[in-house]
């Protein structure tokens, strides 16, 4: 027998017999591209020359008619798993080619001049090829991959991880279940302990290419004497994109985000351009929230009652970036420590100059009545419109109008690209209230600037400036007017900046964020927040770091509050951190110092310790939930714990899981291993692995981001082959994805199989398993290295474009690791019914389509 392909794998096996690895094995007989290839066999090392099937590998990249599922590649760039049909072309009755069917087409997202030109054969069913000069098509079935290599200028604008509206993915139908909770147990010594639980989440459905949610949220606290409990749906709404235009329809309780207009709670519907629909360059801005926590703490952001995010954080300072893109207005943050004590602030969210791709429109559309989230409706119904308009490379003009019966604005404004100086525009707001018993009329004007300063390793991420006249109300202003009635002054400017630097050379980085609201009636509201680090070397200790973080925040109702953290940190082991900091809060001071490390890739923690008090603060990423633990104590004053669990639950057609969660209600991914568990998978982040069923969901999936979903092959179990280990689609906002990742599960073993009359199968004749999977290619003697081998499991031996016998594994397989080599009859009568057709096997049913 031939040695060397006992020491290989099948598809390494298949691999070396392919005819464009093998030419010193054969000779051609003609350079015709469908021409059958001789081999000579006489260089083979075989007993037995007689008995020998290699026409599968006979003809140059054939592949047998009929139906494979195979993910299809364009331009390297992968598709979906789709179902393709391999049949002879009309010139060529022995040959086969791949029929790409107008369905298919639809995904490769080709302009519409390209499209004018195409021609069909097999009554319009399949593309001539020939249609598009340059195109070339080829199968490889060791990969189950179809490649496709297209000239680009037949293909739509795309950009390495964008694809055109062809090519997104609505996903399957399913429900889910987000949550987001938090325990806390503060014991004071002069008081009786605290219990508090809050938490948030979604429950939703998709349905096609609409998504149904639920948010909710509650909190229940309890301090010894009194019990106070609120549990509240706060949203209903159904959604969904409208990838013709771009834009995102939504119907029933929502917030208005506009980029001209403040924000307020309303019910109704909106029809909007999604800038995340747009490629990543021309996305919107994202705001942040910054500030510091002296003791392990929870932070809460919301808007109008509505909690956006809630998490803990380790003592020190805090920045929260992972906020969606589309809030916009003023934040409101409260931080609780765990002494009890709880500190709040506004932050002020601004947008970035609105300009617009050249010849493009963008819009917002709402109409509605506003609502509040515990007073229900709250005016009269109102509608709004507004649009930025690409006039040329470096001009955008975009205003809009909103109004009701008694409130209406009309806003106008110009935007300018100042290409190597950075971004500007420049807008004015008018606005008109009819209040009871007066008329107020006055006009608002804005200014905001955003550059990256590459050359200077620096950054605006925004800075504006905004001032409005007394008499100039926003709708929310004039709604709390006319139902809550008092003073009808509103504000009067609002500065705000971000800004980055690097100073590379000196390890130095710089971070400075500021802002100041002022008002006609009631007193400043000012924010700042400056942090400075250097990183450096002292002698053979590395990344050495220094730290400065200041922040003053002065509230209307509440006391000035500033603070100061200072902190020296360096590495400590293999990677954990010893750092010292001296800080001072609310007049106080305090200095500490903290040791972390992870204990593996997904646990790390911090412990803390200072002259009066000790702390700790453990994070593990789960394959079901996100879980956070805290716990401090300090002399003479409390004790506390605190408890954080993140995850959700996702049901479809094709099965369920637990997992954790990165976005609440968001897009995710559902992997399936066929059955197979314990198979770890990845997005972006931190792998998970596959439920007992095979199951296993990816939620740190971005919404129309080309997303890779793999198998993390490193830590493979070892009865685990991956024949198909990469995955990539683009999903729409919200989508529950759905993808198979072929994986072969059970024992390797060589074997010999002989067929009822004592001989045996020919070499080269292909072994498969149940869901036709290549499991093996017979040597010589009928000598086999299989994979996959289950108890009791049946597989197919394949010569001559035929199905010939089936062998089954033994139901008690040997107790030493199948060392041994396996004795295997390989039965005829039953080969043509032992397995299904492959155009039913490994193919999900109409999952991999795209629901438009």
């Amino acid at each position: 027998m031939n040695g060397l392909s006992t020491l290989l794998s099948p598809s390494a096996v298949k691999a070396l017999l392919r005819p464009g690895f093998v030419g010193g094995l054969m000779s051609i007989g003609s350079a015709a591209f469908a021409a059958e290839i001789q081999f000579n066999t006489d260089i083979l090392d075989l007993n037995d020359r007689t008995n020998i099937d290699l026409s599968q590998f006979s003809r140059s990249g054939f592949i047998l008619p009929g139906v494979y599922p195979m993910n299809v590649q364009i331009n390297a760039q992968s598709l979906s798993e789709q179902r393709v049909v391999f049949m002879p072309p009309d010139d060529d009755p022995k040959g086969s080619e791949a029929c790409l069917t107008p369905e298919l087409l639809e995904q490769f997202g080709l302009t519409k001049e390209s499209l004018a030109q195409l021609t069909w054969w097999k009554t319009a069913e399949c593309l001539d090829v020939r249609s598009l000069p340059g195109l070339e098509v080829s199968g490889d079935l060791s990969t189950s991959t179809l490649r496709i290599s297209l000239p680009q200028a037949y293909l739509q604008y795309t950009t390495p991880n964008w694809d055109p509206p062809s090519r997104w993915d609505e996903g399957v139908p399913g429900v889910l279940f987000d949550y987001n909770l938090t325990a806390q147990s503060i014991h004071q010594e002069d008081s009786e302990a605290r219990l508090g639980f809050s938490g948030t989440g979604t429950v939703g459905a998709n349905a096609g290419p609409w998504r149904f949610r639920a948010d909710w949220q509650g909190r229940v606290d309890d301090d010894g004497t009194q019990r106070t409990q609120n549990l509240e749906w706060s949203r209903f709404y159904a959604y969904r994109a409208v990838p013709a235009l771009q834009a995102r329809l939504t119907l029933g309780e929502n917030y208005l985000y506009s980029d001209v207009f403040d924000s307020f709670r309303y019910i109704g519907a909106s029809l909007n351009s999604d800038d995340n629909q747009l490629p990543p360059n021309l996305r919107g801005y994202a705001p942040e929230v910054v500030g510091m926590a002296k003791t392990n703490a929870k932070v809460i952001i919301s808007q109008q009652g509505r909690v956006l995010y809630e998490t803990l954080v380790a003592a020190g300072p805090f920045r929260i970036q992972d906020l969606n893109d589309a809030v916009t207005g003023t934040l409101d943050v409260r931080v609780e420590e765990q002494d009890g004590s709880v500190h709040s602030f506004k932050v002020d969210s601004a947008s970035i100059p609105y300009l617009t791709r050249p010849g493009t429109v963008r819009y917002k559309l709402a109409t509605g009545r506003p609502s509040a989230l515990h007073a229900g409706e709250q005016g009269d119904v109102f509608g709004t419109g507004e649009f930025s308009w690409g006039i040329s490379n470096g001009w955008s003009l975009y205003g809009g109008a909103l109004g009701d019966n008694n409130y209406k604005a009309l806003s106008l404004g110009l935007g300018r690209d100042l290409l190597a100086f950075g971004a500007v525009s420049l807008d004015a707001t008018r606005a008109k209230t009819q209040l009871q018993d007066e008329t107020l009329s006055g006009a608002s004007y804005r200014l905001s600037y955003s550059k990256t300063f590459a050359e200077f390793d620096s950054q605006v991420t925004f800075a504006g400036y905004r001032f409005s006249e007394k008499n100039f109300l926003s709708m929310s202003e004039y709604l709390n007017a006319r139902n809550y009635g008092g003073p009808v002054g509103g504000s009067k400017s609002l500065y705000t900046a971000t800004f980055n630097k690097q100073f590379r050379e000196s390890g130095v980085s710089v971070f400075l964020n500021y802002s100041n609201q002022s008002y006609w009636d009631r007193a400043d509201q000012k924010r700042w927040n400056l942090s400075v680090a250097r990183y450096f070397n002292v002698g053979p200790v590395k990344n050495v770091s220094v730290s400065l973080n200041m922040f003053r925040t002065q509230e209307r109702d509440q006391p000035s509050s500033d603070g100061l953290y200072l902190s020296l940190s360096m590495p400590l082991g293999r990677s954990g951190s010893l750092s010292t900091s001296a800080s001072r809060s609310q007049n106080k001071n305090n200095y500490s110092a903290r040791f972390s490390d992870r204990l593996n890739e997904r646990t790390h923690y911090q412990l803390t310790g200072s002259n009066t008090s000790v702390g700790g603060y453990l994070s593990h990423i789960g394959d079901r939930a996100d879980i956070d633990i805290s716990a401090g104590l300090e002399e003479d004053n409390y004790t506390s714990l605190s408890l954080s669990a993140r995850g959700g639950a996702t049901v479809t057609a094709h099965g369920a899981a637990l997992h954790r969660s990165s976005s609440i209600g968001g897009t995710r991914l559902m992997v399936d291993t066929l059955g197979v568990p314990d198979v770890p998978v990845r997005g972006y982040g931190t792998p998970t692995r596959t439920n007992t069923f095979g199951k296993a969901v990816i939620a740190d999936i971005s919404s129309y981001y080309r997303t890779d979903a793999s198998v993390d092959l490193e830590n493979l179990p070892t009865n685990v082959e991956a024949t198909q280990s990469v995955t990539q689609l683009t999903l729409t906002e919200g989508a529950i994805g759905y993808r198979t990742l072929d994986v072969i599960a059970g024992e390797k073993a060589m074997a010999v199989l002989r067929l009822p009359d004592g001989k045996t199968p020919p070499f080269g004749a292909i072994v498969k398993n149940s869901r036709q999977q290549d499991t093996g290619i017979v040597n010589d003697g009928g000598i086999v290295y299989l994979s996959g081998i289950q108890p009791a499991d049946q597989m197919i031996v394949s010569w001559g474009e035929d199905e010939q016998c089936t062998l089954t594994l033994p139901a008690d397989l040997p107790t030493d690791g199948l060392s041994s080599m396996l004795n295997l009859l390989c039965q005829t009568s039953t080969a043509k019914n032992a397995l299904p057709e492959p155009t039913t096997v490994g193919t999900p049913d109409k999952t991999e389509k795209k629901n438009s």
